[in-house]
């Protein structure tokens, strides 16, 4: 007799097996590749957390520096995708179109039905193609990929044409080891789909971008921003939560369909944040982020007793790429000499946001 039950979200059901992750949503704990997110992302490079989820162990030096200067050769773009990227850039297409159509178009030229080549390919390359529509967008010229800078430094330095400080490379690349994995997500699931086809990496990896695109998968940490803006802005985070409870909207960064506890990926993420912010905090707006949380979490256990809404990875994720200088979540753009600006794309080489 066969189980024909709708079980929303898959919730419940078993599809796969995995050693990448675990998550235990009722103790808020999160293992990647088998260490605790805390203790992966405060210590390990972008580059190492790869490599871990690609050969189920942290390198050793040499592997490292031998990765570090494969995915650094398959960085740049030929004038193909650049035409590609540039005409997105001008029709105005969001930023996840411009990485889906780039990524497929970058797969010309390499061995699509080698995986470990086309996903080095990807990884490498999403980088490139983001901060290349990023420059279009900006009527500038994109910036080469450094093979001498790390993958978080270099594509930071391709935004800017400037070498960044260590503390944004350390915030930057704290952020991706943190999100690297998550259980089976949306992307995750779409993309596995895809190679239980005996498909290739490219196409699975384009359909995943197409997942994440989605405003209720990767699309939160914008929103949030703005709504911190807003606060910092007023001084008023009390009045700002009580009118966003009363009108019955949702408070962004708050709550997760796993999680019944705080979100283990925020308090790396808000150790990170405030590591950053120490000492450079001249606006106070992380001061800002700090008392909007403790207020949001009052005013939610108030208004919501019969659930348990904590702090989820979108509210420090976008306080911590803010300060960075990641061009930025929030819809008003500032100078570029503060380090933040409009229009940020949530795109990540090999890496979901939520869920």
């Amino acid at each position: 007799m066969t189980d024909d039950t709708v079980r929303p979200g898959l919730e419940g059901v078993t599809v796969a097996e995995t050693r990448l992750s675990r998550v235990d949503g009722e103790a808020g704990e999160l293992l990647v590749g088998g260490y605790p997110v805390e203790t992966l992302a405060g210590n390990a490079s972008f580059e190492e957390a790869v490599y871990l989820l690609f050969e189920d162990r942290l390198p050793t030096g040499r592997e490292l520096d031998r990765f570090r200067s494969e995915l650094a050769a398959h960085r740049t773009l030929d004038e193909e995708v650049h035409g590609v990227v540039r005409r997105a850039a001008a029709d105005g297409d969001p930023a996840m179109d411009a990485l889906r159509m780039g990524v497929a178009a970058a797969s010309l030229g390499i061995d699509a039905e080698d995986p470990r080549t086309a996903a080095t390919r990807v990884v490498a390359v999403a980088p490139t193609i983001v901060a290349a529509y990023w420059r279009y967008r900006q009527d500038e010229a994109p910036i080469e990929p450094d093979p001498d800078l790390s993958h978080a430094a270099n594509y930071l330095y391709m935004l800017t044409g400037e070498r960044p400080s260590d503390a944004a490379v350390r915030g930057l690349e704290t952020y991706l080891a943190t999100v690297i994995d998550h259980g089976l997500n949306a992307s995750t699931f779409t993309a596995r789909t895809v190679v239980s086809t005996e498909s290739d990496l490219v196409s699975a990896g384009t359909a995943a971008i197409g997942t994440l695109k989605g405003p209720l998968h990767g699309g939160a940490p914008g929103p949030v921003l703005d709504m911190l803006q807003s606060v910092h802005e007023s001084g008023d985070p009390e009045g700002f939560v009580r009118d966003r409870l009363d009108a019955g909207e949702r408070l962004m960064g708050f709550g997760h369909r796993v999680y019944r506890v705080r979100d283990p990926r925020a308090a790396v993420l808000s150790s990170a944040a405030e590591r950053f912010y120490a000492g450079t905090d001249e606006d106070g707006f992380y001061e800002t982020v700090e008392q909007f949380e403790s207020v949001a979490l009052d005013a939610l256990a108030e208004h919501k007793p019969d659930r348990r809404l904590a702090t989820n990875v979108e509210f420090y994720t976008a306080a911590l790429l803010h300060g960075v200088g990641i061009p930025g979540t929030c819809s008003r753009r500032r100078s570029p000499s503060a380090g933040r600006a409009a229009g940020w794309p949530t795109v990540w080489s090999n890496s979901t946001t939520t869920d």
